[in-house]
């Protein structure tokens, strides 16, 4: 079981968990990835984003695959990481820093991805089954509706319930942090969505 954080930890103490997870988190790997494999600027590709969904849209699947696995990994990882250092409370501050080193890397002039593979990662480090339950709803909906926003957007939203019968109160308010963080930085899909002009897993533009 998790308990409330422990603030009898030294602030500084906490800072670092955050500050070093937040680094781990802010790797960009699609960028690196597209890079390495002469593809360009990532940024530069269908919407602009450094996440997997986007790395897609350059038609290497293998390379939208392997950024998957290192946007969710360094997500998993911090939270690991931070567990073994300090225990269930550090957990959590590392899983809240690798998500906003994901979405805010300062390499990037604080313009990253929309945290939904870092998000999961972190979700399954935490909680397997509640990681496993989200990450079943991502699989399902967007095998249906062949949009990856949506599922990310409907995966996220149910984490919390997931949390709340699986796991505990804390996890189950930090998923709920965790969605609404991430359904923020979706605003331009949810708008897209709700005009019918989102595309669909796989489409270049």
């Amino acid at each position: 079981m998790i308990y409330p954080i422990d603030w009898g930890h030294s602030w500084p103490y906490i800072a670092t968990a955050f500050f070093a997870a937040y680094l781990l988190g802010s790797i960009p790997f699609g960028l690196l990835l597209t890079r390495v494999a002469g593809l360009g600027d990532i940024r530069g590709i269908g919407s602009g984003n450094i996440g997997a969904t986007n790395v897609l849209r350059t038609g290497n699947k293998a390379l939208a695959a392997e950024t998957l696995l290192l946007d969710g990994g360094k997500g998993a990882l911090a939270v690991m990481i931070g567990w073994q250092v300090g225990g269930p409370d550090i957990a959590i501050v590392a899983a809240a820093g690798s998500v906003l080193g994901h979405l805010f890397p300062v390499w990037l002039k604080f313009g990253g991805g929309k945290g939904v593979a870092t998000g999961l990662g972190v979700l399954l480090a935490l909680s397997w089954p509640v990681g496993v339950a989200a990450c079943a709803t991502w699989l399902a909906i967007a095998a249906v509706f062949r949009i990856s926003s949506f599922a990310a957007l409907a995966a996220l939203a149910s984490a919390p319930v997931y949390a709340w019968y699986l796991a505990d109160r804390q996890r189950a308010e930090f998923a709920l942090a965790l969605a609404i963080v991430i359904w923020l930085k979706h605003g331009g899909n949810i708008k897209r969505l709700l005009t019918g002009k989102e595309p669909r897993i796989g489409k270049k533009s």
